[in-house]
Formats: structure tokens, C-alpha cells, sequence
């Protein structure tokens, strides 16, 4: 079996899914790409069990048919190093041999049995399907992804729970200390359905997706997810669980509605964090009529900073303290230029959203849980 391909245009499709491949693989197949060689095509599959992403690339020339499982980091760091060229792959199936003919040069690797490959999971008859566009689905995990736990006994807080109705589509994401929840009205269907996408399969999507311009079709069953684009094809093992009820953690009626510049706020904050105690990452909002008075302090350096900010408050005078790295990693992924805190007292959970909605087709709330500040 022999084929001709462009190095640079096998490279990119390479570096593509050489991300699903793990360090530590159960089974040492999954250190190779699957190459599924046919007349027309080159089909390639990288996988990890738990989730698969193939790709194709369209040779200039074949002869013959078969699969063969070529080892992915020797390949990848041999690809690297070649100029734009076409490169011959000699494919000995009975021996696993495979040779790379360059333009100068000759290399030998040897592969293993694509037959032994994990077959794809098949999704149940009960699957559902819907369209997503490419942008929804990519800003969904953009905006949420970061607020994803890393909780063994939680697996379910692991990922992105994605949520359909008929109305919307939610993204939600949540560590028990901050949460996201995006919102899209402009995609709704006819059912109620909703899964947990595991963090490593968003994270691929996330890479993916900018490169995409069609919609996707999402296939899922209680199980696994299918996610179909004009380039690549994934199918990822589904969180199982029951994702907690987030909407009943989001508080309702805040009575001190502060507005502020994005951008202030978060510069100010990033200065004044790094005087704030390194295992706590305190830092106290003190909010007056029209500022707000920042500051961190740790005792045991005797340092301090304080610094302030002008703001809008709609309410009470209140002081309340947050952890300033989850701050910062929310305020970094909000894109409006003012953002809104609704407060309702120090010991209750924060919002902080947009001020205003950019487009009237989607939405996006943070939550974040506040720490206590002493007297």
C-alpha cells in the first residue's frame, strides 16, 4: 500500500487531534494515529477511549486499500522538521512497516495492526440531534469552560453542562465557588434534553471550532456525544450524573446595584491583589455612593494596598471581601465594557454581569461566592 501526501497539509490535521492522545494510555495502540487509507481519502483517528477525534486529509496519489496505526509522536516530530513537499508513505501491512520518502531522504517506522484499533462507541436509537452554529457553540464553551471544577469526587462539576429547551440553550459552568451560566435565545428545539461535555473534549471543540464556518450537528444519547463539522468528527464519552440546580444558587432582588469600568476595576484589582495574603487571595470591596475603596493586606509580610475606583452604587454603603484570583478570572472573560455587581449582603453570593447585553439573543451571568472579611 503506498500513498502521496503533502507534509505541511498532514501536519496540520496531525497537530489537530494529537491533543486527544494521553501520556498515560491504558492501552499502547492509542500512542498511533489509526490511518484508514481508500481510494480517495485519508482518514485519521486519534483517541484516548473516552474520546476519539478523526480527521481526513485527501492524498495526491493512492495505491491500495488498509489501516494501519502509525506511532503519533514520531510522526509528529518528523513532519515538523520537513519543508512544504510531498512526502511517499510505503505501507507494509503484513510487517507493520511503514518508509517516508522525502525528496532527499528515506525514513522506516514501525507500526502496529490498525485492525486492533477500539472500535467507535455507537450511540443509542434514542439519540437526539440538533444543529448548533459554530460560533454558539464555541462562544458556549469559550465563556464557560474556565469556571469548570477539578473535583474527583464531583466528576459531574468537571465539565460543561449543556442544557436545551425550547426557549434557549444554556452553557453552565461551575467549582462550587464561582459559576457561569451563558445563554443563547436564538437557538431553541422541540425537546428538553441537556448533557455534561467532559472538560478535555471542550477544551478540542474550543481549538477546533475558530477554524469552522458550517454548523455542527450534535448526536448524543445518555452516554456519549457526537459533534460532526466539515473537517473533523468527534465522539466523547458524556459526564454521567446529575448536574446540580444551579438556578436555585442564583439570588434574586440584589438591592445594591454597582456599576463600574470593566477595565478600571480589573487593572485596579491585579495591582492591589499582590498585597493580598497568597493562601486566602482576599481582597475587600468597601462600596461607597460613588467609589470603591479596594484593598488587600497580608499581616504576616506587613504589606498592604489599597486603591479606589469609581463606581455607580444603586444601594446601601457595603464592604465585602472576594478571592481576587477568581475575580480576575471572571472579570478577564466578561467582554462588556461596564459590568454590574448585584450585592445583596457580605455573607451572600455576588453577581457581576454585563451592564448591558450586547446582543438581545444572548446573556451571560457570573456568580461568585464571597469570603469572609475580619474585623
Amino acid at each position: 500500500m503506498k500513498f502521496v501526501v503533502s507534509s505541511t497539509e498532514l501536519l496540520k490535521h496531525l497537530n489537530a487531534i494529537s491533543k486527544v492522545i494521553s501520556n498515560k494510555n491504558t492501552l499502547p495502540i492509542l500512542d498511533n494515529f489509526l490511518f484508514h487509507i481508500s481510494e480517495n481519502k485519508i482518514t485519521i483517528t486519534a483517541s484516548d477511549l473516552e474520546t476519539t477525534l478523526i480527521s481526513s486529509v485527501v492524498p495526491e496519489r493512492v495505491e491500495g486499500e488498509g489501516y494501519i496505526a502509525i506511532p503519533s509522536k514520531i510522526l509528529t516530530d518528523t513532519l515538523k522538521e520537513f519543508a512544504e513537499q510531498p512526502l511517499t508513505f510505503q505501507v507494509d501491512l503484513e510487517k507493520c512497516g511503514i518508509e517516508i520518502l522525502s525528496e532527499t531522504g528515506k525514513f522506516s517506522i514501525v507500526g502496529q495492526d490498525g485492525q486492533d484499533y477500539p472500535e467507535l462507541p455507537k450511540l443509542q436509537e434514542s439519540q437526539l440531534s440538533i444543529q448548533v452554529g459554530h460560533d454558539v457553540l464555541l462562544h458556549g464553551i469559550e465563556k464557560t469552560i474556565y469556571a469548570t471544577a477539578d473535583d474527583e469526587l464531583r466528576p459531574v462539576m468537571n465539565g460543561v453542562f449543556v442544557e436545551f429547551s425550547q426557549n434557549n440553550v444554556n452553557f453552565v459552568a461551575t467549582d462550587a465557588h464561582k459559576l457561569v451560566r451563558y445563554q443563547r435565545k436564538d437557538l431553541t428545539c422541540d425537546f428538553d434534553a441537556s448533557f455534561v461535555l467532559p472538560k478535555k473534549p471542550a477544551s478540542l471543540l474550543k481549538g477546533i471550532l475558530p477554524k469552522e464556518e458550517f454548523d455542527v450537528t450534535m448526536k448524543f444519547d445518555d452516554y456519549n456525544a457526537v459533534f460532526e463539522m466539515s473537517d473533523y468528527y468527534m465522539v466523547c464519552r458524556l459526564v454521567e450524573g446529575k448536574y446540580p440546580p444551579y438556578n436555585s444558587v442564583i439570588p434574586k432582588n440584589n438591592p445594591n446595584l454597582v456599576t463600574v469600568d470593566r477595565l478600571d476595576f480589573y487593572n485596579t484589582l491585579k495591582r492591589v491583589s499582590v498585597f493580598a495574603n497568597q493562601a486566602s487571595n482576599l481582597v475587600k470591596l468597601d462600596i461607597r455612593k460613588n467609589e470603591m475603596i479596594i484593598s488587600a493586606q497580608d499581616v504576616d509580610y506587613a504589606i498592604s494596598g489599597v486603591e479606589r475606583v469609581a463606581c455607580n452604587n444603586e444601594g446601601a454603603e457595603i464592604e465585602i471581601g472576594f478571592k481576587s484570583t477568581f475575580l480576575l478570572e471572571i472579570l478577564n472573560n466578561l467582554d462588556a465594557s461596564e459590568i454590574r455587581l448585584e450585592l445583596c449582603d457580605p455573607s451572600r453570593a455576588g453577581l457581576i454581569l454585563p451592564s448591558e447585553d450586547e446582543f438581545d439573543h444572548e446573556n451571560i451571568l457570573t456568580l461568585l461566592m464571597p469570603m469572609m472579611v475580619g474585623v
